[in-house]
């Protein structure tokens, strides 16, 4: 199983996130993920710049890392045709090392374009359309397309890679896991459940690559790590069925105003015990996962990082 880092958008401004991933690449990760949203998920975290700014520079200020958004969202925030151009570029600026990752998109994010937030069969329904287009566009020459969700008028994608990138869909249930496993080179997941994977196999993804998520908060000082992981990420148990529905900061931290810093501390690896991170990591890799990105809480990473390289790199098992 493959070890990746995490640019956290809601969490470091952009100059921080091009050095930390710098930082990562000479550390030994194989790949690093990053955010694509409008919105911190509570006002403690302080940042969001935009993503695909940040990619352009990593890429240009990295040569071997791999590069995946995690995830983007073509179907409201941004239409599909102009995903499908952001990609291609960032594709020819890393020299193939860009996967895009897509998903349906969380209310959160999305909603600051108006026109109300579609329930969740419906952006299925619209995230496989924007495949569609993204993957037309990718082949080359001039796209015209009339769905029921999207139009496309004489659109083209001038410059190209030589092949697509390759395109991965993330996933919290069957309905998602048939979307993917029909059309995406990749299964994204955030949780190491099992039946995901096999969900996704069963629908046409049968050994393509599984890429998890799996949140740590580093410290020396174990109390501190639990109550930096408590200040920021007490949103990530609600689940993504309840997060993706949330308008606003102010909601996610109403809904988990009832989270203690011990359930946090339950759920999220905290301290600088190597072994907490690789029993979590374990439960990825016997759930079928290929690649899990660390993702290190807090705007300080310098630290992290130099401990993972240490610690976690050279022996992640």
């Amino acid at each position: 199983m493959e070890i990746g880092y995490t640019m956290m958008c809601e969490q470091s401004g952009p100059r921080a996130l091009v050095r930390d991933a710098v930082a990562a690449e000479e550390a030994g990760f194989g790949f690093s993920v990053i955010s694509d949203h409008a919105f911190p998920w509570l006002d403690t975290q302080g940042h969001s710049p935009y993503a695909w700014s940040v990619l352009g520079a990593v890429a240009q200020a990295t040569s071997r890392i791999g590069l995946m958004t995690y995830v983007t969202c073509p179907i409201k925030r941004y239409h599909p045709a102009v995903v499908a151009q952001k990609a291609a570029t960032v594709a020819l600026l890393s020299d193939g090392r860009f996967t895009l990752g897509v998903g349906a998109g969380e209310n959160l994010n999305e909603h600051i374009t108006g026109g109300g937030w579609p329930p969740v069969n419906t952006r299925h329904e619209m995230l496989e359309e924007a495949i569609g287009i993204i993957r037309a566009l990718w082949a080359g020459g001039y796209v015209n397309f009339r769905g029921r969700h999207f139009e496309v008028d004489s659109a083209r994608v001038w410059d190209l890679p030589e092949e697509p990138p390759r395109l991965a869909v993330a996933v919290s249930g069957a309905r998602s896991c048939r979307l993917a496993g029909a059309h995406a080179d990749a299964l994204v997941a955030v949780q190491p459940e099992r039946e995901l994977v096999e969900m996704f196999g069963a629908a046409g993804g049968a050994g393509k690559p599984v890429v998890g998520q799996l949140p740590v908060s580093y410290d020396p000082d174990r109390d501190v790590a639990i109550r930096r992981a408590h200040e920021q990420f007490r949103w990530f148990g609600g689940g993504w069925k309840v997060n993706s529905e949330l308008p606003s900061t102010a909601a996610f931290a109403a809904a988990s105003a009832a989270v203690r810093p011990e359930d946090v501390a339950a759920s999220i690896p905290c301290g600088d015990d190597p072994t907490a991170v690789a029993d979590a990591l374990r439960a990825f890799e016997e759930a079928g996962f290929t690649h899990v990105a660390l993702c290190q809480i807090g705007e300080e990473q310098g630290p992290f990082i130099e401990w993972a390289a240490k610690e976690l790199l050279p022996s992640p098992r």
